[in-house]
C-alpha cells in the first residue's frame, strides 16, 4: 500500500485537548446563560433533506448549501444516460440531502414535526456544528459551531429584549467590555425602499446593503444600480449614512421624519422602541446597544427585528446575530407560529477571546492528581487507590507502564496535572502516599483520605 500524506477538507479543523477546554468554557459559560432564561436543549441531524433547505436563505445561501450525494443501490441505477439526457433535474436525482445550513431552519421543521407536542412558548437552544461551502478565511469557516437560542408561539417583543440581556450576560461574563450590539427591524428597510421610491425591492436593498461593512457605500451603490434601483432611488438613501454619527435616540427621531409617508416603517420605529423600553424594564441600559438603520442581516425568513454583534479590538466579523421570523413554519404547514432567536458563532468567539489573550489564565484540568509508582507491586496497590479517589469524585490517572518515575513526571508536567501522588516501597509498607504539588514543588506524605482532601481543598502552598 503507497504512503498517503494525511489532511483534512479545507475549512475544517482539529481542535488538540488545549482548545477543546477553551471551546468548552465557551460551550458553558453560553449553555448557563441560556438555562437561566429558561431554554432547554435539543439536537437535530447533521443532514437534512434538500427540499428543507432551499429555499429559506436567499440566493446567496443556496448556493453555499454542501448537497450530500445518494449512496449505495441508488447510485448503482443511475446510468450514463441520465447524465446526457440534456435535462435540468439530473441533480436532484442523485442529491436529496444536504448538510444544515443554520441551526433555525431545521428548528422550524422540528417544531412542524412535534408541534403537538410542544408546550408553547416554547425555548429551545442548540449547539451543532453548521456547515457551509465558503471560501475559507480568518474567522470564517466551512465547518463551525453554532449556539442557538430561539422562542417559537409568542410575538411578544420581551422575548427580543431578553436576547440583548442574554448577549450582554455572556459577553460580561468573557470580560468582554468593548463590542456593540447593532439592532433594527426588517420593517424599517421596507419603509426605506417605500420612502425611495422602490417599494417590493426590500429583498435586494436588503442584499446589497448587508455589504455595506464589506465593500463600502461606492460599490453598494453600484450593485443597487445593477439590481434595477432608480439613480434617484440610491442618491434617496445617502441621508441614511449620515446618521452613523448619532446617538439612539437622536437617530430614531431622524427616522420618525425619514419613513413618516411609510406605515410599515412607522411600525418598525415603534417596535425597536418598545424592545428599547423592555430593555430598561428587565434591568438593562442601551449600553452596548446599538440602532443601525443599515443593519440588514442577509438571510430572506426574518420579517422584524435583527441583531448583529461586533467586538471591537479584533479584524473578525460579526460573532452573534438573528432576528425575528413571523412564519418560517408556513413553508413545512404550520403557518402563524412567530419565533425570533440569535446564535453565538462559537469559532469567532474562541478567535476574539484568544486575540484579545481573555481566555482565563487556568483552564479546569482534566485530570487531578496522577499515581506515579516505582514498581509492579506499587502500581498494583495504586490501582486500588486509584479507583478510591474516583469514588470521591476526583478525575485520576495511573501511569500504565514500569518506566523511571522521571518520566512519568515529565509526563504529569506536560500535562498540566497538578499534583503527583508517588507510591514506593516506603509508602508500600507505610500504607501512605507522598503527594507532590506540582506547581509549588512542596511534598507531604499523607493517608489516602488525607490525599483526596488535600486534591479537592489544596493546602500545600
Amino acid at each position: 500500500m503507497s504512503k498517503q500524506k494525511p489532511s483534512i477538507p479545507k475549512g475544517m479543523r482539529d481542535f488538540d485537548p488545549a482548545e477543546m477546554a477553551r471551546r468548552n468554557y465557551i460551550f458553558d459559560t453560553i449553555k448557563e446563560v441560556f438555562k437561566l432564561f429558561g431554554y432547554q436543549q435539543l439536537e437535530t441531524p447533521a443532514m437534512e433533506n434538500l427540499s428543507t433547505l432551499t429555499g429559506k436563505y436567499g440566493e446567496e445561501g443556496d448556493q453555499l448549501l454542501f448537497k450530500v450525494l445518494n449512496s449505495g443501490e441508488f447510485l448503482k441505477k443511475v446510468t450514463k444516460d441520465d447524465f446526457n439526457d440534456g435535462e435540468r433535474n439530473v441533480l436532484p436525482k442523485i442529491a436529496e440531502k444536504g448538510l444544515r445550513y443554520d441551526l433555525t431552519v431545521p428548528f422550524a421543521r422540528y417544531v412542524v414535526m412535534h408541534q403537538n407536542e410542544i408546550t408553547y412558548p416554547f425555548k429551545r437552544f442548540q449547539m451543532q456544528p453548521v456547515w457551509r461551502a465558503d471560501r475559507p478565511q480568518k474567522g470564517r469557516y466551512r465547518e463551525f459551531y453554532q449556539c442557538d437560542a430561539d422562542v417559537v408561539g409568542t410575538d411578544s417583543l420581551i422575548c427580543e429584549a431578553e436576547i440583548l440581556v442574554m448577549i450582554k450576560q455572556v459577553f460580561a461574563k468573557f470580560g468582554l467590555k468593548n463590542y456593540a450590539i447593532k439592532i433594527n427591524n426588517r420593517k424599517i428597510l421596507s419603509g426605506m425602499a417605500e420612502v425611495i421610491g422602490e417599494t417590493g425591492k426590500e429583498g435586494d436593498l436588503c442584499v446589497a446593503i448587508d455589504k455595506l461593512d464589506k465593500i463600502g457605500w461606492e460599490k453598494v451603490s453600484e450593485e443597487l444600480l445593477q439590481r434595477g434601483f432608480s439613480g434617484e432611488a440610491v442618491a434617496a438613501l445617502s441621508p441614511v449614512l449620515e446618521t452613523n454619527h448619532i446617538n439612539n435616540f437622536e437617530r430614531l427621531q431622524f427616522f420618525r421624519e425619514y419613513l413618516a409617508q411609510s406605515s410599515s416603517g412607522r411600525k418598525g420605529l415603534e417596535e425597536i422602541e418598545e424592545v428599547l423600553a423592555f430593555l430598561a424594564m428587565l434591568g438593562g441600559n442601551e449600553e452596548h446597544v446599538v440602532f443601525d438603520p443599515v443593519l440588514a442581516r442577509g438571510l430572506s425568513y426574518y420579517t422584524g427585528a435583527i441583531f448583529e454583534v461586533k467586538v471591537g479590538g479584533v479584524q473578525i466579523g460579526s460573532v452573534s446575530g438573528g432576528g425575528r421570523y413571523d412564519n418560517l413554519t408556513g413553508v413545512f404547514g404550520l403557518p402563524g407560529i412567530s419565533g425570533v432567536g440569535f446564535s453565538f458563532g462559537v469559532d469567532r468567539l474562541y478567535d476574539v477571546l484568544d486575540a484579545l489573550d481573555m481566555f482565563p489564565v487556568q483552564q479546569k484540568e482534566s485530570t487531578q492528581v496522577m499515581l506515579a509508582c516505582f514498581g509492579e507491586k506499587e502500581r498494583n496497590k495504586g490501582l486500588k487507590i486509584l479507583a478510591m479517589l474516583r469514588e470521591a469524585g476526583i478525575a485520576a490517572e495511573i501511569y500504565p507502564d514500569l518506566v523511571k518515575i522521571k518520566k512519568q513526571f515529565n509526563y504529569a508536567d506536560k500535562k498540566n496535572i497538578p499534583f503527583v501522588a508517588i507510591l514506593g516501597a516506603e509508602e508500600l509498607s507505610n500504607e501512605t502516599i507522598s503527594l507532590k504539588n506540582m506547581k509549588t514543588g512542596k511534598q507531604e506524605t499523607l493517608s489516602v483520605e488525607r490525599v483526596i482532601s488535600e486534591v479537592k481543598n489544596p493546602t500545600m502552598e
